[in-house]
């Protein structure tokens, strides 16, 4: 369904633009019909940006990103097909407009002759288990930021699009709340919805996510299924990542340092090798290579 291939992203930056910064560096990964697929990595590792591009919002320096095997074409077409949900909830919205409003602009730009909307309304509401009773009549600031959050993915199915770009979208919210945005998500997923999660907490990513793809300075590191990333994880980089997961009953312990590379004797700096049937790792760079022979 939606496919990156080489993409990158490379912004000026200092006095007139006089230097650059590589925010997103050849980055190339799929997501499927039907399939959550977590993009993970720390602050600044180009994660949003992705997500970003993908939803037409920043122009690529180069590569492509193609939906359904077109090439993507930011605009009303598009955003029938892709829509994002976000960080802070709060500032997706008007706060002068009230929910209501938010879903009937939905009716006036795309479905302008749909006879039943009301009941299409309820049914999105429904899906993301919200009252219509108790959020339509509502301004924004009246309404958790769980449920902002599960009425912007309302708006989303309303739209009946084939993939939601949700960046760090449970990062505000408190546990439990933060559980019912995941089963939805999941719920979203068994219908057919398309999901890229954006994230750098990866018990969400490994709770959720059929396949992740770990990012560091803007590069890819490591992808593959799920289980196979986080079960045996072969970049110093995703180690150092699941290393630093608190575990409940367990005491803390320092991230274990880097301990070599399996590919970069082999000259493989720079490229995806498959360690394994779904499985692809990144050289890291390191002389002193380290585990088994790939």
């Amino acid at each position: 369904m939606l496919e990156l291939h080489d993409v990158t992203k490379v912004y000026k930056v200092g006095a007139f633009g006089g230097k650059t910064m590589t925010a997103v560096d050849g980055v190339s990964f799929d997501v499927g019909t039907g399939e959550v697929v977590s993009l993970i990595g720390e602050s600044g590792s180009g994660k949003t940006t992705i997500g970003r591009m993908i939803l037409g919002l920043t122009s690529l320096t180069s590569g492509s990103i193609t939906l359904d095997g077109a090439p993507v074409k930011p605009g009303k077409a598009y955003y029938r097909s892709v829509q994002g949900v976000f960080q802070d909830p709060f500032s997706s919205y008007n706060p002068v407009f009230k929910a209501d409003r938010v879903l009937r602009m939905i009716k006036e730009q795309y479905f302008p002759s749909v006879p039943d909307w009301d009941d299409r309304v309820e049914e999105a509401l429904a899906a993301v288990r919200l009252n219509p009773g108790q959020v339509l009549d509502k301004f924004p600031h009246q309404l958790s930021g769980g449920q902002l959050q599960r009425l912007l993915i309302a708006r989303a199915l309303l739209l009946e699009i084939k993939l939601l770009v949700a960046d760090e979208i449970t990062s505000m919210l408190d546990a439990s709340t933060r559980i019912d945005v995941l089963n939805l998500l999941a719920d979203l997923k068994a219908r057919g919805l398309g999901v890229l999660y954006i994230t750098h907490d990866l018990s969400l990513g490994n709770y959720l996510a059929e396949r992740t793809v770990v990012l560091r300075h803007g590069t890819v590191v490591e992808m593959g299924l799920t289980e196979k990333v986080f079960g045996d994880p072969l970049h110093p980089y995703t180690r150092q990542l699941l290393s630093a997961v608190p575990r409940l009953g367990s005491p803390w312990e320092e991230a274990a340092p880097a301990d070599g590379c399996l590919y970069h004797q082999k000259g493989a700096t720079g490229r995806l090798l498959a360690a394994d049937e779904g499985h692809f790792v990144a050289c890291a760079g390191l002389d002193d290579c380290g585990g088994p022979a790939a």
